[in-house]
């Protein structure tokens, strides 16, 4: 570090605040923005609120600094003591937030004298959409704190600028990416994932992938798999039902399957590292979630040549094209769930249309080095854009 008269000539340090780690995709769609950012231009660091680490090791491997925050479950406001001493010892020049959890820090920062603070907003959850006056109000109180907002669909944007009162000048739309690399289709038959007995070769695989809580949803998907497999028809006897991710409803969505004496036909491994795999061990992705801040795993699942049904809700339906790469399904519908589940097992050829098209349509529009590029607009803009170490006006 340069004395009081030498400029740091180091690049600049983005600290990324996030729940946790555990989730892989908060993980990997953060970590891969990382791998795409200019390492001469910018240096990161990361600070977690909750334990939940994931698999740190990849992180730091690329020379990312990673702190804990430990804060507790329920109301814990030492953390934000915490987060404070964290910010005044890492002194970043700009703090990188993530949706309602993450927005209360850019208090914290500015307390501690960070100067650009940008929050992106992946998906609102249901409680700021609805009735949520409280969260509401703290969000446009906060506003004038964010020197730059990132939405990730046209629904947040207009939702930031029309509902929150960001200025429109000072919000980008910038498209979730995803690896197209590392989630990529399976190239020859499905892999032997699971319990025995679990797969065979004519199985269709059914599933999804995320943190099983009320805003999920996954007990319909549940509910949707046990009426197919308990119709008549022969295809459906094929279905399997694989769900990665754990929380608070797994234990509902395992006691609903054993009671229906479907165990066998079913996997929930819980959290897992080796999603992309999994990913390859489906025929259909399915995602229920009552709230839209789950794109992510659409787009993964889309880049594994997946199609893909979803609820239709929030950015869902900019990813989702019925009829071309899935099917929209009104949320909470299991009847009509059921309906889009059976007629990709029913059609096979169906569901590799539309994966291949899913696919296609991921590398087009939703690549990491794009998202890279506007984030990095983002952050240079702020910035100056300038070497380090040269001077930098007042804010």
């Amino acid at each position: 570090m340069g004395s009081l008269f030498e400029p740091d000539e180091r690049p600049r340090l983005v600290v990324h605040v996030v729940d946790a780690l555990d989730a892989a995709l908060t993980e990997t769609s953060l970590l891969n923005l990382i791998r795409h950012l200019p390492p001469e231009r910018y240096r990161h660091a990361i600070v977690c609120m909750h334990d939940r680490f994931g698999h740190q090791g990849d992180v730091r491997e690329h020379g990312v600094e990673v702190v804990n925050l430990h804060k507790r479950s329920g109301s814990d406001p030492l953390h934000y003591v915490r987060m404070f001493g964290v910010l005044r010892a890492l002194r970043p020049d700009l703090i990188h937030t993530r949706d309602g959890a993450g927005l209360p820090a850019q208090v914290v920062a500015a307390l501690a004298g960070v100067k650009l603070r940008v929050h992106a907003e992946d998906g609102r959850r249901a409680a700021d959409a609805r009735g949520g006056v409280g969260k509401r109000l703290l969000r446009r109180l906060l506003c004038p704190l964010v020197d730059h907002y990132i939405a990730a669909s046209s629904d947040l944007e207009e939702w930031l600028v029309e509902s929150m009162g960001a200025e429109p000048a000072r919000v980008s739309q910038i498209a979730s990416g995803v690896d197209s690399v590392q989630f990529h289709p399976r190239l020859g038959p499905s892999a032997a994932v699971g319990p025995p007995g679990f797969m065979h070769d004519a199985a269709f695989v059914v599933g999804s992938v995320g943190r099983m809580d009320a805003a999920g949803n996954h007990t319909t998907l549940v509910e949707a798999f046990l009426r197919l497999i308990a119709s008549p028809h022969p295809a459906h006897q094929r279905l399997r039902l694989l769900l990665v991710g754990d929380g608070p409803e797994r234990a509902e969505c395992q006691a609903l399957l054993h009671r229906a004496g479907a165990a066998a036909r079913a996997w929930l491994p819980g959290a897992r590292a080796d999603v992309p795999q999994l990913l390859r061990a489906m025929d259909l992705f399915v995602l229920p979630a009552r709230a839209e801040d789950r794109s992510g795993a659409i787009l993964q699942a889309m880049a594994t040549g997946l199609p893909v049904v979803a609820a239709a809700v929030g950015g869902n339906t900019e990813l989702v094209h019925p009829g071309f790469t899935g099917i929209l399904v009104p949320p909470m519908s299991t009847e009509l769930l059921a309906a889009a589940i059976a007629d990709y097992c029913r059609i096979p050829d169906m569901a590799a249309r539309h994966g291949a098209r899913a696919r296609s349509q991921v590398i087009a529009r939703h690549s990491m080095p794009a998202m890279a590029r506007d984030v990095l607009a983002v952050y240079d803009a702020l910035t100056g854009g300038e070497a380090p170490g040269s001077l930098r006006g007042g804010c």
